[in-house]
């Protein structure tokens, strides 16, 4: 396909809510946007289409004049959407996505069946309501049939991000990664309130006075990389203010062991002076009651 395809969304979430725009404004035809059958899904369909020029319709009632189909659902939801479509008039469409990070173009099956290209296609950004962020940058996974892997390449590229091949049999490993660039490094940012919280902060007060080291770490960690932005009682091998750390921390178990997690970590990986001391004090947090859940 040597011209930019008309494209159909399936989906009016977050990702879909991005990512349209995205389109439009790299000169991607936005024929459609397909939302669930309950009346908030249908809403949000038409503000998202409005907002493309495109039709707002339900998956049952899209005519998919488009080559190229996009879904952006939940996971649980691929299968069943690429089932439905094959049920729909569907000779203009050459190609099908899916957007998910943890599941391979298989998914896509049933359209592949039939003749269409399909590969997953997971932009590495979190999407949350009310946010728009840009995908200039952003790399996206592919992972599916070559003809398929071409154009989606090719797409990435328009919108300023950027691609690299990812192996099916590789893509619950990557969104185990891609899970704690973001997520779970929230939940590390909302037990940074909680440690706060045992030094008398609020976390309201323990989020707005960590940001700037968070951001300064960041920063470090960019220009730097992870050995030269080290810092604190570890890596100088402080053995008893770690204790200390520990400690105070012992009737706070949540902390505590996300503490002995990535003190380990840190042994393991990063530039540590006495670092025997060091394991053989988080050995013995870890006999005292470290937890693993």
């Amino acid at each position: 396909m040597t011209r930019k395809p008309r494209i159909a969304i399936v989906g009016a979430g977050s990702l879909a809510t991005s990512l349209a725009p995205a389109l439009r404004d790299a000169g991607y035809t936005i024929a459609e946007i397909a939302g669930r059958g309950s009346s908030a899904s249908h809403r949000r369909a038409q503000r998202l289409a409005r907002a493309v020029g495109a039709q707002a319709v339900t998956l049952e009632s899209a005519q998919l004049r488009a080559g190229l189909l996009w879904l952006c659902v939940p996971d649980r939801e691929i299968r069943k959407a690429a089932a439905s479509v094959t049920k729909l008039g569907k000779e203009r469409v050459r190609f099908a996505f899916h957007a998910s990070g943890a599941l391979s173009s298989r998914e896509l099956e049933p359209l592949r069946k039939v003749g269409i290209a399909v590969a997953s296609v997971h932009p590495l950004m979190t999407f949350v309501a009310a946010t728009r962020p840009p995908l200039a940058g952003v790399p996206f996974a592919v992972e599916g049939d070559s003809a398929a892997v071409r154009l989606a390449r090719r797409i990435v590229r328009d919108l300023g991000g950027l691609s690299f091949r990812l192996s099916a049999s590789r893509k619950a490993a990557y969104h185990a990664w891609a899970t704690m660039t973001s997520p779970l490094l929230l939940a590390f940012l909302v037990t940074l309130e909680e440690a706060a919280a045992v030094a008398g902060l609020s976390r309201n007060d323990a989020r707005r006075m960590s940001l700037p080291i968070v951001r300064q770490t960041l920063e470090n960690y960019t220009r730097l990389g992870p050995g030269n932005s080290f810092s604190g009682p570890i890596i100088r091998g402080d053995v008893d203010t770690v204790a200390r750390h520990l400690s105070v921390l012992r009737k706070h178990p949540l902390p505590r062991d996300v503490y002995v997690a990535l003190a380990g970590s840190a042994l393991r990986g990063l530039p540590v002076k006495n670092r025997k001391g060091l394991e053989r004090l988080l050995n013995e947090a870890r006999r005292r009651g470290y937890r693993t859940t």
